[in-house]
């Protein structure tokens, strides 16, 4: 008789709990926070990886019992509007956002681009904007005082890929200075800085640059561009155009055979490049923010490697993919305006403001300190390498999981 009395007190209390975490829930009042976000465009699928990051944090949040700003309880709750991943479209959303929908608070677009667009409105009406996916350093020498983004900035994401390189020609005999490179990048702020880090890194090394090219407008056709790297047989191709770019740069290099002893691709995980073209993926080196294998953790979302676990449960399309990293840098922004609310105590968003500026926060996506200017000063890049289907970590040599397979062909 005994067993059965306990199991019974252990339901009731588990009944309690629940309806008491339900009630607790149920008293938080709304916060609302707006984003204008690419829905539909080039850059949809991103934009859609980076509201669903938001939407999963906002989730894990409530679940811990919300925002406490003094004695209230508050759930976040987002108005999105499709920005079409057009920059004066998002502009005018912000506007909306701002003198209609009444919102105080932003989460940033998807894209450097798009994120340079509304960076004014928000500015110009003093609406602090956490953003997690525009990395162009140019947004962070405007003297910005609301804006603050948690990722890296973009001249960060290849660089590695030039270190490694040297290291690779040094080690077969060659010099450093004997390594040609070929680049080639989509004409908007964020790729644009890519090339200048890429080109900055090369300099140093005394690097040939042999191609320098822009991708087409409409990022589905580098076969010329693929033709021009055939002829001048670069060490090291690099090419950043967003997930449509990523898709077409491994689609092409698969179609036209070229060789190059490595590539190094921004966007491979979102473009979701080895579900799409398999095989012909393997020893891409791929730039991310985050990394599921990464040694960071927080109270909210755990270790990184239980990040992953837990959206994939909550987003089963993701199951057989790698998350992406602009999910999860989504998830890290609302985190961090969580935290700023609760230091600031208050809704003032001048106050919120404030605590933004004195973040020093540690998460699964990494450490998120901002520098004056509102860039994460706290938080290294690292390299991915495809290796049998496979994300695996190959640099800086500090996080690496695994080895580093070259040449690539």
């Amino acid at each position: 008789m005994n067993k059965p009395s306990k199991l019974l007190s252990s339901l009731a209390a588990a009944v309690v709990a629940f309806f008491a975490h339900t009630a607790v829930q149920a008293d938080c009042k709304d916060l609302v926070v707006g984003s204008a976000i690419s829905l539909t465009g080039k850059y949809a699928t991103n934009g859609v990886h980076a509201m669903n990051g938001y939407e999963f944090a906002i989730q894990k949040i409530r679940e811990a019992g919300g925002i406490k700003v003094g004695d209230e309880c508050y759930n976040f709750s987002v108005i999105y509007y499709d920005d079409e991943s057009k920059g004066d479209r998002g502009a005018t959303l912000a506007e909306r956002l701002i003198n209609q929908d009444k919102v105080q608070y932003m989460l940033g677009p998807y894209s450097s681009g798009l994120t340079k667009a509304i960076a004014p409105v928000t500015e110009k009406y003093q609406i602090p904007m956490v953003e997690a996916e525009g990395a162009s350093r140019s947004l962070f020498n405007k003297g910005y005082k609301y804006l603050f983004a948690v990722l890296s900035t973009s001249e960060q994401y290849l660089a590695s890929a030039i270190t490694l390189a040297a290291e690779k020609a040094e080690e077969s005999g060659m010099a450093s200075a004997d390594v040609k490179v070929a680049v080639a990048v989509e004409n908007d702020p964020f790729s644009l800085d890519i090339r200048a880090g890429v080109l900055e890194d090369a300099a140093k090394f005394d690097m040939n640059i042999v191609v320098d090219e822009q991708l087409p407008r409409d990022l589905s056709d580098m076969s010329a561009i693929l033709t021009k790297v055939k002829l001048l047989k670069p060490d090291l191709l690099v090419v950043s155009g967003h997930s449509k770019g990523a898709a077409t740069a491994v689609r092409q290099i698969e179609e036209q055979n070229v060789k190059v002893p490595m590539i190094a691709i921004t966007h491979c995980e979102a473009a979701d490049v080895v579900g799409n073209f398999g095989a012909a993926a393997d020893d891409i080196l791929c730039s991310t923010q985050w990394a599921e294998t990464l040694t960071y953790s927080d109270d909210i979302f755990g270790t990184a490697a239980n990040y992953e676990q837990e959206f994939k449960a909550a987003y089963p399309e993701y199951a057989n993919k790698t998350v992406p990293y602009q999910t999860a840098q989504a998830s890290a922004a609302v985190y961090v305006f969580k935290d700023a609310f609760e230091r600031a105590g208050s809704l003032d968003k001048e106050a919120v403001r404030d605590a933004l500026t004195e973040t020093d926060l540690a998460t699964f996506y990494g450490q998120i300190k901002f520098s004056e200017a509102g860039n994460n000063i706290a938080k290294p890049m690292v390299l991915r390498q495809i290796q049998d289907g496979k994300y695996n970590v190959v640099a800086p040599s500090a996080f690496a999981s695994h080895s580093l397979n070259w040449p690539r062909d």
